[in-house]
């Protein structure tokens, strides 16, 4: 069974800037990914040629939220982000898949 490399596009300012800018665009990928993998998913899903591709892990966080019987304390799991660098010219466009 082959794994899902691409789970989701990173929708956010920081990301919209890189995108409007510099033609990078942000993805959560699957935790064992690496960069070459990530590579020819954006290239077959996409019909775009990346230029370079950029991989980090993104810690897990704790968070609180207090209620009517207590806090309650809690932990977000960490991801795996990759920014991909297209080529001159060539564009994502996101929101069509939305």
């Amino acid at each position: 069974m082959a794994k899902t490399i691409l789970i989701k596009s990173v929708v956010s300012e920081k990301a919209e800037l890189l995108s409007e800018n510099q033609t990078q665009y942000t993805f959560v990928v699957n935790g064992s990914a690496n960069k070459i993998e990530v590579r020819n998913a954006i290239e077959s899903r996409y019909g775009v040629t990346v230029d370079s591709v950029n991989t980090m892990n993104m810690p897990g966080k704790s968070k609180n939220r207090s209620t009517k019987s207590g806090v309650i304390r809690g932990r977000v799991a960490g991801f795996k982000k990759a920014i991909v660098t297209l080529i001159e010219g060539d564009t994502l466009d996101l929101y069509n898949e939305i």
